[in-house]
């Protein structure tokens, strides 16, 4: 992740746990008096309530900055990426926008930091159990087949990405399915119920897509847009391979199957050659 989106996503991070504490302090001032008048300690037990929630958010804040910045998540913080994108993202945005600063640069600061928590807990998978999850306007706009429902509709003219992810697809095994939308990708979800997804789409899609299916993993991969949103955009298929290559189980990579089976008929004709 380059250091200017880590700097952001800190920046970003700390205010918002600055407009949290003071948020929970005027929680215990508002009601100071109504509760003294109630019992003289119930003020304190609030206070000591509200201070015991900022200091879990204060931990998993730091707990952030930390996995962030080196790579490595600090004890007691397992379950970060939920706190980020249920609670975190939310507040990120709109500090961001209140200093000037765009959603596309803070969705995309917050995407970089989601695929290395993802990548920090990977596991390895099945084909099987991998969904590459493509938005429709890597489609050709003038191509007229229907690829929503059914992927292998595909001609693969070679005029968009499409072949080459459904290339992808043939040699690795994996599931590829495109989405016109939130609701089409998390029906897509249920049909197919992978353990991994990797996802192609905008700052905004990509962000609401995490969200929508957490806590399933999402690895997100931004697409280009050279003629502007929604239109004819492209993909690295270079980085979608790699993003695959990262979640596969080793021992299911193409020829490794065959290359067991020929090394295990090589012993055998050669056992039987002995006897």
């Amino acid at each position: 992740m380059a250091a200017s989106k880590k700097r952001l996503f800190i920046g970003l991070i700390a205010a918002a746990c600055v407009l949290l504490f003071v948020t929970l302090l005027l929680f215990w001032v508002v009601p100071y008096v109504g509760l003294d008048n109630i019992h003289p300690w119930l003020k304190w037990v609030w206070g000591g309530l509200l201070a015991g929630i900022f200091l879990l958010i204060a931990w998993a804040a730091l707990g952030l900055v930390v996995n962030v910045w080196t790579g490595r998540p600090m004890p007691g913080t397992s379950r970060l990426r939920g706190v980020t994108i249920k609670l975190f993202l939310p507040l990120m945005v709109l500090l961001g926008k209140a200093v000037g600063i765009s959603k596309e640069r803070v969705r995309s600061s917050f995407i970089n930091v989601n695929n290395e928590m993802v990548l920090a807990g990977a596991k390895q998978y099945k084909p099987g159990e991998i969904l590459l999850l493509m938005p429709h306007c890597l489609q050709n706009s003038r191509c007229n087949m229907r690829l929503t429902y059914d992927i292998n509709n595909c001609k693969r003219c070679g005029k968009c990405p499409l072949k080459g992810l459904l290339d992808l697809h043939d040699k690795y095994g994996v599931h590829l399915a495109i989405a016109t939308g939130g609701t089409v990708a998390r029906r897509i979800v249920v049909q197919k119920r992978p353990r991994m997804i990797i996802a192609v789409a905008c700052e905004r899609d990509l962000s609401s897509g995490i969200q929508d299916t957490y806590p399933l993993p999402v690895y997100g991969v931004l697409n280009e847009r050279p003629n502007g949103p929604c239109l004819d955009t492209t993909v690295s298929l270079f980085n979608v391979e790699q993003a695959i290559l990262r979640f596969l189980d080793p021992d299911c990579l193409p020829g490794l199957a065959s290359a067991k089976q020929q090394r295990g008929q090589t012993i055998s004709t050669a056992r039987g050659a002995q006897s």
